[in-house]
């Protein structure tokens, strides 16, 4: 089903390393959607870390200026392209776009959409989008801790950090996550203990609390900071770089503090007699949204499906490994350690 009526879309432009009232409103007529993808007007989006640093050009990998920022939206299909299934009109949708969602309308391909339940608000969902997929896939798919494992989540009031911590606790995990002291009645609950990251003796505040080391820290500070994150960890842990955010006022170039944290981080693997591994995972587009929202799977025609009920191959059902950056479409890495066999270098 082609739109015939041309939408008009209203879309906010970064034109270039401005303030927030630098941003620019852009118009246009939305064209009949292609072979195989939706008009998804959006309900929902987000203003997140990501968008305040590309709006002042140091976010790693952004597009060139200017471009229309938002990472994810939350919407309702209104029309379809050809090979699109026509009953998706009317069911809301989530999708990720790393740029591009900040728009009254977009266009997708259907394969990218995930169904929202019917009982989530559109808001409360865009708020797991990004967020949520991003703690799912670092605590199961690269981390990989077990049940009755510990962690360290720095920034554990934030967006990630919160959400880390909240899946990690569902999953049996224990959780030393660092905050300010003001937020540590948020942070606190079962199996979850607050430590201040104002204390200059946190990092011997954790280790109070894990003598042994931990099984993992979420590491998104970066800096200097990292090897303190790396020497909390017991043997065979998990150290998780995915994020600059000691870096976040630097000017220059967005790509050097990932590169030299990728530095740091090879410093700290080369000379260790230890088995930790190291692994900095950057977010990229088209990666699968984590299991908070899988029961809508059962809602409806599948976003892939075409009539007469082929179904097109959707992204959350390749398996390559997500480590290796060619599931999520991301930079991430495994940095090896020299004394292991088995390790992997994409």
């Amino acid at each position: 089903m082609n739109s015939t009526v041309a939408t008009s879309v209203t879309e906010i432009v970064l034109p270039g390393t401005v303030e927030p009232d630098g941003l620019e409103l852009r118009t246009w007529d939305l064209p009949a959607p292609a072979e195989g993808q939706v008009v998804l007007p959006m309900d929902a989006t987000g203003v997140s870390f990501a968008e305040q640093q590309m709006r002042r050009g140091a976010y790693y990998d952004q597009p060139p200026f200017p471009f229309v920022p938002g990472y994810d939206l939350v919407g309702t299909v209104t029309a379809v392209g050809p090979e699109a299934h026509a009953a998706l009109v009317g069911h809301r949708f989530a999708a990720v776009t790393k740029t591009g969602a900040w728009t009254s309308h977009l266009l997708i391909d259907a394969a990218d959409l995930m169904p929202v339940p019917d009982e989530v608000d559109a808001a409360a969902a865009e708020t797991v989008l990004v967020n949520g997929i991003t703690a799912w896939q670092m605590l199961h798919r690269v981390a990989k801790v077990r049940t009755g494992g510990t962690i360290v989540v720095l920034g554990a009031n934030g967006g990630v950090g919160s959400t880390l911590a909240q899946l990690a606790r569902h999953a049996g995990i224990t959780v030393i996550g660092t905050t300010s002291a003001r937020h540590h009645a948020t942070v606190r609950a079962p199996c979850t203990t607050p430590v201040d990251y104002r204390d200059p003796h946190m990092y011997d505040r954790i280790r109070e609390l894990a003598p042994d080391g931990v099984d993992a820290v979420f590491d998104h500070v970066g800096g200097a900071g990292i090897e303190q994150s790396w020497q909390l960890l017991r043997r065979g842990g998990v150290l998780v770089s995915y994020g600059s955010a000691a870096t976040k006022d630097n000017e220059g170039d967005s790509q050097l503090p990932v590169l030299k944290l990728f530095a740091r981080l090879t410093a700290l693997e080369l000379p260790a007699p230890r088995q930790e591994r190291t692994v900095l995972q950057l977010l990229g587009r088209q990666a699968p949204l984590p299991h908070v929202l899988a029961a809508a799977d059962e809602r409806g025609p599948h976003p892939g499906a075409a009539p007469g009920g082929r179904r097109r191959p959707h992204p959350a059902d390749r398996r390559e490994d997500p480590v290796a950056g060619r599931r999520l479409g991301t930079d991430a890495r495994r940095v090896p350690h020299r004394r292991r066999q088995d390790h992997h270098r994409p």
